[in-house]
């Protein structure tokens, strides 16, 4: 068994508020997970309204889909005009690592 994850630091674009954050940065949860069918979440920087870091992963049984489904998800992210991606990491690791 594969796990893969993958961290994005992200700049969001002309936001002023938490609340604005919230709208740019739901909808971009949403879709991805709604397209890739992996577990998303907003995992740092809550509580700065111009960053955020969010985090993606799923469980597969070879890693050549982890690393396709990830890539996949790393163009979406940084292909969103709204935002500027900052940096991404991205990890596999075998079960019996």
């Amino acid at each position: 068994m594969w796990i893969g994850w993958i961290e994005f630091d992200i700049l969001l674009g002309d936001v002023q508020s938490l609340k604005e954050k919230r709208s740019v940065v739901r909808p971009l949860i949403a879709e991805v997970k709604r397209r890739f069918d992996v577990s998303v979440a907003e995992v740092g920087d809550h509580d700065q309204y111009r960053r955020t870091r969010l985090g993606a992963g799923l469980v597969a049984a070879d890693r050549a889909h982890i690393v396709e489904v990830l890539a996949a998800v790393e163009r979406l992210v940084a292909g969103r005009p709204e935002i500027e991606l900052l940096s991404a990491r991205q990890r596999e690791l075998h079960s019996e690592d």
